[in-house]
């Protein structure tokens, strides 16, 4: 469905109530990680099957098979790169419970192995011609991370919380964006962004200390699935009605979402560099006591 573009000079506009352009609205902004390489790989398939209509019952369907498996490496290479995104992004993360990029480079390998067989029966150029590709495979995108990432000095419990709670807060962040795109407003998306990066500042906050956890879990939970709940229905009554009223609403209450999360995650700063500042002074007491005396200028 085509979506209407509008502007200041456009007829029917208001020139006279502007909305204000999102403050930094690309901010900690997330790249797509299925870029070009990954895309360019769903070619292959199409042609090894569009190449296998004239080969007989036999070659016909093992370049289906071939092709069958190289289209589910590329879907799985695909979200293996998401999943690989967001573990780097984040300080604590568990490592992908499904290896998808090696998944992929097995399937790829499996289908190149078929697709050497058709044209060449012979079990040696089939595994030959598999390793290859797999191997290039896994040269060319690398492997999954294979243990999961914490910060130092915090036992596995702590950051186990932490993961999976931010796991749910980011789950909560995607759904606010695929309702914000049935809207069809670029305003409204572009606001929606820019609080996603808001809130994943507070979420790295509370991974680099996960004792923030507790203070900082309502407005990972119950404020986060608020937020997506309104964002569902604003949506479901703007796509139908284009209610100005509504939007207006959604977006004071995106503004005041924003306002509360980037406070919370200031003042959590605040509180570590407090406790520091005690941990410095007790530790200078205890020297001076020690008879170490210290320069304080």
């Amino acid at each position: 469905m085509a979506q209407r573009y509008g502007g200041k000079h456009s007829p029917g506009s208001n020139a006279g109530k502007q909305d204000k352009p999102p403050a930094q609205s690309y901010r900690n902004a997330q790249v797509d990680p299925a870029g070009v390489r990954a895309n360019v790989l769903f070619v292959p398939p199409a042609l090894l099957a569009l190449l296998s209509l004239n080969d007989g019952a036999t070659g016909f369907a093992l370049g289906l098979i071939g092709a069958g498996l190289w289209t589910g490496g590329a879907f799985l290479l695909r979200e293996g790169l998401k999943a690989e995104a967001a573990y780097a992004a984040r300080k604590v993360a568990r490592k992908p419970a499904l290896p998808r990029k090696i998944l992929a480079a097995l399937l790829t390998g499996g289908g190149a192995a078929l697709a050497a067989w058709k044209a060449e029966p012979g079990i040696l150029i089939a595994v030959i011609y598999g390793a290859a590709a797999a191997g290039l495979h896994i040269t060319a995108f690398g492997i999954d991370p294979l243990q999961d990432k914490g910060v130092e000095g915090v036992d596995d419990f702590q950051q186990s919380r932490v993961a999976r709670a931010v796991d749910e807060a980011e789950e909560n962040l995607a759904a606010m964006k695929d309702a914000a795109l049935c809207a069809r407003d670029r305003t409204v998306e572009a606001r929606v962004e820019q609080f996603q990066s808001v809130a994943r500042e507070l979420f790295r906050t509370v991974e680099e200390d996960p004792r923030d956890l507790t203070a900082a879990r309502k407005y990972l939970t119950v404020y986060l699935q608020g937020a997506r709940d309104a964002t569902v229905k604003f949506a479901d009554i703007y796509a139908r009605s284009q209610d100005a009223q509504a939007r207006a609403d959604y977006l004071a209450l995106l503004d005041d979402l924003e306002q509360n999360f980037a406070a919370r995650t200031r003042k959590m700063l605040v509180e570590d560099r407090t406790d520091l500042t005690i941990e410095i002074d007790v530790l200078r007491d205890r020297l001076q006591r020690e008879g170490v005396h210290l320069d304080q200028n």
